[in-house]
């Protein structure tokens, strides 16, 4: 094998090990874990990380907060609306689901990055406060603030 032809076979394996490299990266990443409620409080929303992958509306700062879901009447008729609302959202997995809370898994098309929605009714103020958040990763690009605003059109529209 002359020179050139062994400089390029050492920069496909390279090449070629790089990429398995990147893959394997990428599909760990999948397979973040939910967090968890509170031990203390299982109907209370998880907090926000500091990092810009999580929207909650208990947060207390701007950059994590989202408004709640806001309803009227019977809360778990709400909660049945808006579980009806998610389930028809693509590439979604309700986890578990009662009148009072619901736990459901968004996979993005490409990558299958997993995002994780929790929401807990609040009858006292009529509104459901919700929490999205990436399991893996530090930004998002404003996809989980985007999902909890689609969630709420959606919600707003669908027949009481």
């Amino acid at each position: 094998m002359s020179n050139p032809q062994r400089e390029r076979a050492v920069r496909l394996r390279a090449i070629a090990i790089a990429g398995c490299c990147c893959v394997t990266v990428l599909l760990a990443a999948c397979a973040g874990e939910r967090t968890p409620p509170s031990p203390t409080a299982p109907d209370r929303l998880a907090a926000c990380p500091s990092s810009p992958n999580c929207v909650s509306s208990l947060a207390s700062d701007a950059d994590h907060h989202v408004a709640p879901l806001a309803y009227r009447g019977d809360p778990a008729a709400a909660m049945r609306r808006l579980r009806t609302v998610i389930a028809a959202m693509p590439r979604t997995t309700v986890v578990a689901a009662s009148d009072r809370a619901l736990q459901v898994e968004f996979r993005s098309r490409l990558l299958r990055f997993v995002d994780d929605v929790d929401c807990v009714a609040d009858p006292a103020a009529s509104v459901i406060q919700i929490r999205s958040a990436s399991r893996v990763g530090y930004s998002d690009l404003g996809a989980n603030r985007q999902r909890v605003e689609a969630i709420r059109s959606a919600f707003e529209t669908t027949p009481r």
